[in-house]
Order: structure tokens, then C-alpha cells, then sequence
């Protein structure tokens, strides 16, 4: 099933908008300085892979993409619990028009 233009469009404004916020986020913005002097510092060691510093920005980087991930699942899961609940009582509010509706159709 195809989603229409305009839901796909109001998904991806929404995914924008939370990442943005995500990237702004303060506890983030220190993850990732720290990520950010960890890589640094993992350039001035000669064999890369095999330095402290190598594994120290491994270790940062990996933190901040989960942290980020865990925020976008989390604002995701959200969203989507937003959006059932929605559809759920705009479901139940037409329902219940259209049996309003059909007792006072019947009932001349």
C-alpha cells in the first residue's frame, strides 16, 4: 500500500524536525565534542588502529549514534502512539455519527 503524497511529505517534515531537535540537544552536542577531540587525537597517533586514542573515539562514536538512535526510536515510537490514538478516536467519532445517524434515520 502506497502512502499519499501529502502523509509521506507530513512524515518526512516531522522526521526533520526531530532530528534537528535531536542534533541540538545539549547532552548530544557534549557526546559528540567529546567524539570530535577523541577523533583529533586519534590523527596524531602514527599506527591508528592500534591506539588508545583509536579506541577511545570508537567508543565515543558509537555512544553518540546510540544516543541519537535510542532519541529518534523513542520520538518515533511516540509519534506513532500519537498518530493509532488519532485515528482510533476520529474512527470511533465517525462510528458513532453513523449509527446517531441511522437510529434517527429509522425512528421518522
Amino acid at each position: 500500500m502506497e502512502l499519499p503524497p501529502w502523509l509521506q511529505q507530513a512524515i518526512q517534515a516531522r522526521l526533520d524536525e526531530v532530528s534537528a531537535r535531536i542534533e541540538h540537544d545539549p547532552e548530544l552536542s557534549r557526546v559528540h565534542e567529546e567524539k570530535d577531540e577523541a577523533f583529533e587525537a586519534w590523527f596524531a597517533g602514527k599506527n591508528v588502529e592500534q591506539t588508545p586514542e583509536y579506541t577511545e573515539w570508537e567508543n565515543r562514536y558509537i555512544v553518540s549514534k546510540g544516543i541519537e538512535n535510542e532519541r529518534l526510536y523513542m520520538q518515533g515510537l511516540k509519534d506513532g502512539i500519537q498518530l493509532t490514538v488519532s485515528l482510533l478516536g476520529q474512527s470511533m467519532l465517525e462510528e458513532r455519527y453513523t449509527k446517531a445517524h441511522q437510529t434517527t434515520d429509522a425512528n421518522p
